[in-house]
């Protein structure tokens, strides 16, 4: 989330600086959700996908690891929902910028 209220101001600022950096490594590809999209099948949890044999998920309550081959799909295809959700590039910066800039 660009904005949160976590951190206190001048951290929030030090970390979307460090993300308009990261937006513009080639080897990198960062996408934003932008705020007021009408989301489908948002996680609350975070999760990773390492490959297609393992998906690990980070709860308020623990750690899991995942291998079933039908909860990676689950996985797999919520990230592919979310990526379709997301802006990249330009646009994702100027959501960055924005945040930021909110914040001075």
């Amino acid at each position: 989330m660009l904005r949160n209220a976590l951190g206190g101001t001048e951290n929030q600022i030090e970390q979307l600086d460090h993300l308009l950096t990261l937006v513009s490594v080639p080897n990198i590809s960062i996408g934003i959700i932008p705020a007021r999209l009408n989301r489908v099948r948002m996680p609350v949890e975070g999760f990773w996908i390492f490959d297609s044999g393992q998906v690990n998920v980070e709860l308020v309550s623990g750690f899991l690891t995942l291998t079933q081959p039908s909860e990676i799909k689950t996985y797999a295809d919520t990230f592919a929902a979310l990526s379709g959700l997301s802006v990249y590039g330009t646009q994702a910066r100027s959501l960055i910028v924005s945040a930021r800039d909110s914040l001075r």
